[in-house]
């Protein structure tokens, strides 16, 4: 059996002339849900994103295997 977990990250858009500056802020915190999933077992199976207004939503899927239990 799998077990699946999903991540949503938000981050906002902000006046500047940097026009990688989103790109930028979530690149760590990105790296550190990786790191974090990844002590846990999981692995990054899918990615997407997409923007709304000043925000892009970054969604990351993970799943890992879990052992099934006979009873």
């Amino acid at each position: 059996m799998k077990e699946y977990k999903l991540e949503s990250l938000i981050y906002y858009s902000k006046i500047s002339l940097d026009k990688e500056h989103i790109l930028k802020d979530s690149t760590s915190d990105i790296q550190a849900k990786l790191d974090e999933y990844a002590q846990k077992g999981y692995r990054l199976v899918s990615t997407d994103a997409t923007d709304f207004g000043f925000a892009v939503y970054f969604y990351l899927y993970f799943e890992k295997d879990i052992a099934e239990e006979y009873l």
